[in-house]
């Protein structure tokens, strides 16, 4: 709950302010982006970011870039919403990520995924000049939301680029993204991506 408060009470002091800040969104795939989106639009300038490594095979990676395009072609958001593909790099998570193959899902391997993207949200954001990054990963059920935010606020101190803490699977997040997902007719995935998760 103190992570959702938090949330609020920074929505609350943007939507005071006289200009509106600008938010790199790291997204891993269009469901869980809908309701992100939905969500934050009204209080940022958003630029979605869609750096994912850990997807296998590359017809999947490209299958979900394709879907978070197509959300942002379908829907009206109160401000402008643009994107951002960083290249492919299945080498870059196996570097991250191999030493933890036979973890269990959750475990070390999930856990250097996650630094993984967002160590490049956060330099993506700080070389952009954003104010804010985050990542709609929280609205997972499947996430540790609060390994995700200790990670995001160790990367801003690192890195100087501001964390917006979250928790979007909260006051039914998780149920509104899959709403959405149904009304524009989303792919949603069986697996999060890396082919050791797919075969678990």
């Amino acid at each position: 709950m103190a992570r959702i408060l938090q949330l609020e009470e920074k929505l609350a002091e943007i939507a005071g302010a006289s200009t509106t800040p600008r938010l790199l969104l790291h997204c891993c795939c269009a469901p869980c982006a809908s309701y992100v989106l939905e969500y934050l639009s009204p209080y940022f300038l958003i630029t979605t970011l869609y750096f994912n490594p850990n997807i296998r095979p590359r017809e999947e990676y490209d299958k979900r870039a394709g879907e978070l395009s197509r959300l942002l072609l379908l829907t009206d958001y109160p401000n402008p919403v643009a994107s951002l593909d960083a290249p492919y790099s299945a080498e870059m998570y196996d570097a991250a990520a191999s030493a933890f193959w036979d973890e269990p899902e959750g475990g070390m391997r999930c856990r250097a995924c996650i630094g993984l993207r967002l160590g490049q949200t956060a330099e993506y954001a700080k070389s952009g000049g954003f104010d804010y990054f985050a990542t709609t990963l929280t609205v997972s059920p499947h996430k540790d939301a609060a390994y995700i935010n200790e990670t995001g606020s160790m990367l801003s101190e690192e890195r100087g680029a501001a964390y917006l803490q979250s928790d979007f699977k909260k006051k039914d997040g998780y149920k509104r993204s899959v709403e959405l997902s149904k009304l524009y007719g989303l792919y949603r995935q069986s697996y999060c991506g890396c082919l050791a998760e797919r075969r678990a």
